[in-house]
């Protein structure tokens, strides 16, 4: 399995959510984060999940309790916790409809309307609706900070399931929006908030409007997505990220050049690193990718496009990596990200290069990233070259220590292990079987070698090393070794 170890990453659309609680009390909620350490495959998964479920919240705690109806928001909010949407909804609507005049009555249109939502009803998501057009007479605060939001996501469900009255609004959501100047502070219209190029706009009704239009009629959506990613305004900036995964999980005949686009244009450099890392997931990005490592001087770039060609099926991409590798001009930290995604695929031609070119190598850590790449490659013969460059005396001792290490953790015979213990005398390299031996535990030679090592090795501090291995292990005989050792 690929497996992605770049930060990367950390993408700004991987999250939806009602993210703040539309009043200024304390307020608590659960959030999804998304997990990046994962194969791309399940990146991509988690970034569609994120947009497509509505993190679960919770209303604030009750803050007013000689209001009439604090006992009513009390029990709406316990039944919101225990997910029991359909009852929730129900005790916020009678705040509202019993005290118009209480201090919770705006928020909990607003909970019934989410209530609904999260119901998922055709009626409910009606009702919903409804009830978010009622709260944007009275309460323009809450409409503007939250309830906008929702409401574009109610109508969105709705306009996929046929509604030709919210598929005309989400149409309308996704393609307005200019943003203007307002003395120092840069403020979209109608949200009324300063833009920050750096601000967390996962809330922005245009971003819900253009998931929901790419769900039920992508080819009106691209054009808008297009609008979005030439804007260069700083408002824009998180919109335009958004924007950058949205393109990407549609295969259009255009997908590839708009984001290389992006990736070559864009001045927010958080932009241009996920259009690059999204090309990871377009077949045929191939030359476009290498273009980008043959033309550009920013080593983040560099950096997402070597893992968008490590994901590429194409024989070209490898070959294109080994090349990079290879490079000596090259930074040498990206050097070892090319030789890390070699060691990700396995295959004949990238396992001799990697072997021929540690040969030729002088950087110590590129070659040690070597040794670590080829021992993910199991059943190609790595275990016993790893071996080959542990007993090599002209080798660094470093370098030699960790390729005992790597063939150890490869599953290279312990017998092999054994006979080197036996066969070398430099104190480093025995200690470093020793810890060799300690990892493989479940095998009996390895216990067996140690417990000789323990009894009879003539170096004190080796001995010290092998007894406290034995001593983090659940073999059954270490108890009665150790005790004779005491008694001794």
């Amino acid at each position: 399995m690929r497996t992605l170890l770049t930060a990367a990453a950390i993408i700004s659309t991987a999250g939806f959510g009602v993210g703040h609680s539309p009043a200024s009390q304390n307020s608590s909620h659960t959030s999804i984060v998304p997990l990046a350490f994962a194969s791309v495959d399940a990146q991509r998964g988690e970034a569609l999940v994120a947009f497509d479920q509505q993190s679960d919240l919770l209303p604030p705690e009750a803050w007013a309790k000689a209001d009439p109806a604090d006992s009513l928001y009390r029990l709406a909010r316990e039944a919101m916790a225990r997910g029991d949407y359909k009852r929730a909804a129900e005790i916020f609507h009678r705040i509202p409809e019993r005290y118009p005049q209480s201090a919770y009555a705006s928020q909990s249109i607003y909970y019934e309307a989410f209530a609904l939502y999260r119901s998922g009803g055709d009626d409910d998501l009606s009702t919903a609706r409804d009830r978010l057009k009622q709260l944007k007479q009275k309460d323009a605060k809450i409409w503007k900070s939250d309830g906008a939001v929702l409401f574009t996501r109610v109508c969105g469900e709705l306009a996929k399931r046929g509604d030709q009255d919210c598929a005309k609004s989400t149409y309308d959501a996704a393609e307005g929006g200019n943003d203007v100047v307002s003395g120092q502070a840069l403020t979209i219209p109608g949200q009324g908030r300063s833009c920050d190029p750096d601000a967390d706009e996962n809330n922005d009704e245009r971003i819900m409007a253009l998931q929901a239009l790419l769900n039920m009629d992508a080819e009106r959506a691209m054009p808008i997505l297009k609008q979005v990613l030439a804007r260069r305004d700083a408002c824009s900036v998180a919109l335009r990220r958004k924007a950058v995964f949205l393109v990407s999980q549609k295969r259009t005949a255009e997908t590839a050049s708009l984001l290389m686009s992006v990736a070559r244009s864009d001045p927010d450099q958080e932009t241009r690193e996920q259009a690059v890392f999204w090309l990871s997931q377009v077949p045929g990005s191939t030359p476009l990718l290498e273009e980008i490592l043959k033309g550009n001087g920013d080593e983040n770039i560099k950096d997402k496009a070597l893992f968008a060609l490590s994901q590429q099926n194409e024989p070209r991409a490898a070959q294109i990596l080994r090349d990079f590798a290879a490079r000596e001009n090259e930074n040498s930290d990206l050097r070892e990200k090319a030789i890390f995604w070699l060691g990700q695929r396995h295959s004949t031609e990238n396992t001799e290069f990697l072997r021929g070119l540690y040969s030729r190598l002088t950087n110590q850590d590129l070659k040690e990233k070597i040794l670590f790449s080829l021992s993910q490659q199991r059943g190609a013969g790595n275990e016993q070259w790893l071996m080959n460059i542990a007993v090599n005396p002209k080798e660094d001792i470093e370098l030699r220590k960790k390729a005992l290490f790597w063939a150890g953790q490869s599953g290279v015979a312990i017998s092999e292990m054994s006979k080197l213990y036996d066969r070398v005398n430099d104190s480093e390299m025995k200690e470093a079987i020793i810890f060799g031996l300690s990892q493989r535990q479940r095998d009996p030679g390895a216990m067996d070698k140690l417990f000789d090592i323990a009894k009879n090795e003539k170096d004190a501090e080796l001995r010290k090393k092998a007894i406290f291995w034995l001593g983090q292990s659940r073999d059954p005989r270490v108890q009665q070794f150790l005790m004779d050792l005491i008694n001794k």
